[in-house]
């Protein structure tokens, strides 16, 4: 199965470097090149794309500040010179970082970690979404939760726990699988690690939220949001 990519680098040469190196593995479908954030939302508004080679350092808008834009992103891979954006980058979720210039071979170790988990996402079926309420295995029982029961989640590698007032669950899932289901109006990322309800939030407190009796760290990426949404 191929796998559909693009790539948005204002540089010349390195469009030119990632091209030949895409070309050279058989399981990617080059969609397009783009030189900006803004044409690749066009292309992305369009094609159903799963990989993105992201260059950081763009004009008119970052790639850090394009994927927050995202409200699905496909599967990111920053091509990029600064290596000062990595944990930013990683906070949004990427598959990988790449530091210019980077060989082939290190290219391709990021693409086959994309395909591994494109894969994964694919025969991952634990949790099901539903209008009010979702369904998921937890125990070797399936659970029935309504929406409003949740407080948050919480990522645990290859799990996810679901905490609730009365009792939690551990699921067999990916946070960014179950985060692309949800009701945007009803929970919200605040960190890689977590999603929370926006009605469960007692308060903020510098780069903390209260949540029952938790206080869950917010991350830097997703803090503006987070108050936005609350203001709304």
């Amino acid at each position: 199965m191929s796998i559909r990519c693009i790539i948005v680098d204002d540089e010349p040469l390195s469009q030119k470097v990632v091209q030949r190196y895409v070309k050279d593995i058989p399981y990617l479908d080059l969609v397009a090149t783009c030189s900006h954030a803004f044409e690749a939302m066009e292309i992305l508004k369009s094609n159903e794309i799963q990989i993105v080679f992201l260059d950081i350092n763009m004009p008119r808008l970052s790639g850090i500040n394009f994927v927050k834009t995202l409200s699905n992103p496909p599967l990111i891979i920053f091509t990029t010179a600064y290596p000062e954006y990595a944990v930013e980058g990683f906070e949004l979720e990427a598959v990988d970082y790449l530091l210019k210039p980077f060989s082939f071979e290190r290219f391709l170790k990021a693409t086959n970690k994309a395909q591994k988990k494109l894969d994964s996402e694919k025969t991952q079926n634990n949790f099901l979404p539903k209008s009010n309420h979702l369904v998921f295995k937890s125990d070797k029982k399936l659970y029935k939760l309504d929406y409003e029961e949740v407080l948050y989640f919480q990522a645990y590698g290859d799990y996810v726990k679901i905490f609730t007032a009365e009792k939690n669950y551990l699921t067999k899932d990916r946070l960014v699988n179950i985060e692309k289901e949800l009701p945007k109006n009803t929970f919200i990322k605040i960190h890689r690690s977590y999603i929370i309800a926006l009605n469960s939030i007692q308060y903020i407190e510098g780069n903390q939220v209260k949540i029952a009796e938790e206080l869950l760290p917010i991350s830097q990426t997703y803090r503006d949001n987070l108050i936005d949404q609350m203001k709304g």
